[in-house]
């Protein structure tokens, strides 16, 4: 079954839930209201060939859009721009809520249990975990579809500039922080036990491997369409510890991104001066905004044990150390040393 249907039959389902989608039919409209433009610039340049001279030739492009196109008089891009980033707002704040209630502790985390879902809150939660995971892979797959169709039909670059332009602004949804952590918290409520299959199984499965010692989070869609997150941080060259994600989506040790953003692990990263850049992207003012990624620390830490303690033990005494000479640092400021 081709990707379109796929998506169709998604949409069924999602439509009564309200989420915002994108709108792959009508962006395909576009582009056949395009494409019939083209066609008839087409007829216009072989009849101008035929029957005009060269320097009428020369005013007519076969290989552009002209006039009333609608992709290019600036609908396709614009609403693909507000679909996606109504897409990615929607996806993490539910993530978001999604994950804090699961991480609430007490009291409070009673009432969410008694006033939100009953007696399935453990089912819910993971149904709900990989139903937000479905959603954002197979409307991230949609937009490059679309885009690679944009690029196809016009002979251009501009889908792909248009990705460049979606990552800098985060609407990237493969990008987004809380997309890891979802799949680490999957995983880890999934040992535990076992939900019941929707019955549109668009959802393979997530998993942490170890290849020749190389972490790699992995999701499955539609059993072909593969996602895969490298676990190495890309500073210490090791598994991430302690794992913080940047809003450009890469993954560092809190300790290693400290350092990358000048700032100590006392003071943290949101401290971190806003013309400072991510290792890897070289993108300003990422750091303040970083998220603590607490589930795949989780899943880190039951998957490698021995390693987790060697570094927790390491870190403890940096950290100790870090905060003897902060400490230091601000008596002797505080009696004018």
């Amino acid at each position: 079954m081709k990707f379109t249907k796929k998506y169709e039959q998604y949409l069924g389902g999602e439509r009564e839930k309200g989420l915002p989608l994108v709108g792959l039919k009508k962006l395909k409209k576009l582009l056949k209201a395009c494409r019939r433009e083209i066609e008839a610039r087409q007829r216009l340049y072989e009849h101008v060939q035929n029957r005009e001279t060269s320097a009428s030739i020369a005013s007519v492009d076969s290989n552009k859009c002209h006039g009333s196109c609608p992709v290019c008089d600036g609908t396709f891009f614009p609403s693909l721009l507000e679909e996606m980033s109504a897409v990615v707002g929607c996806f993490n704040e539910r993530a978001k809520k999604l994950l804090e209630m699961h991480l609430e502790s007490g009291f409070k985390k009673y009432l969410l249990w008694v006033f939100g879902k009953s007696s399935s809150s453990h089912n819910f939660l993971i149904q709900e975990g990989k139903d937000l995971v479905t959603y954002a892979i197979i409307n991230s797959i949609a937009m490059r579809k679309i885009l690679k169709k944009y690029d196809k039909l016009h002979h251009s670059t501009q889908g792909q500039a248009f990705k460049a332009k979606a990552q800098n602004l985060h609407i990237e949804i493969l990008q987004s922080p809380w997309l890891c952590e979802l799949m680490a918290f999957y995983i880890n409520l999934r040992k535990s036990k076992v939900d019941n299959k929707a019955p549109l199984e668009l959802f393979g499965d997530c998993s942490l491997t170890f290849d020749d010692d190389k972490p790699t989070l992995s999701c499955c869609l539609f059993e072909s369409i593969r996602v895969d997150i490298d676990l190495t941080c890309s500073i210490c060259l090791e598994t991430v510890f302690d794992a913080v994600s940047l809003n450009c989506g890469h993954i560092f040790c809190y300790m290693c991104c400290c350092k990358a953003a000048s700032v100590t692990i006392i003071n943290g990263l949101d401290v971190a001066s806003l013309d400072k850049k991510c290792p890897l992207c070289r993108r300003e003012g990422l750091y303040p905004g970083a998220v603590h990624l607490e589930e795949l620390n989780v899943l880190l830490s039951e998957s490698c044990p021995e390693d987790w303690e060697k570094r927790r033990q390491f870190e403890r005494e940096e950290r100790i150390r870090q905060g003897k000479e902060h400490w230091d640092f601000q008596c002797r400021a505080f009696v004018g040393i």
